[in-house]
């Protein structure tokens, strides 16, 4: 993660927007990986204006790393005033732009809160891409649980 990447994150989780449960929300959504562990909810508050539905409040809750704490708080920001339909037209990418490109391992985030958003909405959920492992090596373990190819004499002297 670059430097700059990483201010923007520190400096938007020192002061989170939008932060806890709203009471008396008109939607709801949460969503969760089993994978990374990533668990968020979303609460939304609608009002009328000029005849149209759009949201008044949204707010939120996670068990996140920081990066899916900081695009919570910005796409919280970002939906107000919005209609349903501009809201589930954005994307993790466009809820997360404030940040700037986030990098490969962090991109699952803000499909976190895209989904969270979207299920809010009653849209389609985004599917919630987990990070991918890199390969590991054999551990030592995993030699006790491979039989031998061959017999071993082992003679004390």
């Amino acid at each position: 993660m670059n430097d700059e990447l990483h201010q923007k994150i520190q400096d938007t989780i020192a002061q989170p927007k939008n932060l806890g449960e709203m009471e008396n929300a008109d939607a709801v959504g949460t969503v969760g990986s089993a994978d990374c562990g990533d668990m968020l909810r979303m609460w939304i508050k609608f009002r009328e204006e000029d005849g149209r539905k759009v949201i008044d409040k949204a707010s939120f809750q996670t068990f996140g790393c920081e990066t899916a704490i900081a695009v919570a708080s910005l796409a919280t920001q970002l939906i107000q005033g919005k209609t349903p339909e501009e809201a589930l037209a954005m994307d993790g990418a466009a809820l997360s732009a404030p940040l700037g490109p986030l990098p490969p391992m962090k991109i699952h985030c803000a499909q976190l809160v895209e989904g969270a958003l979207r299920q809010a909405l009653g849209g389609a959920p985004a599917p919630v891409a987990a990070p991918k492992a890199a390969p590991m090596a054999p551990t030592l373990m995993d030699s006790f649980g491979t039989p031998a190819a061959t017999k071993k004499t082992i003679i004390l002297k």
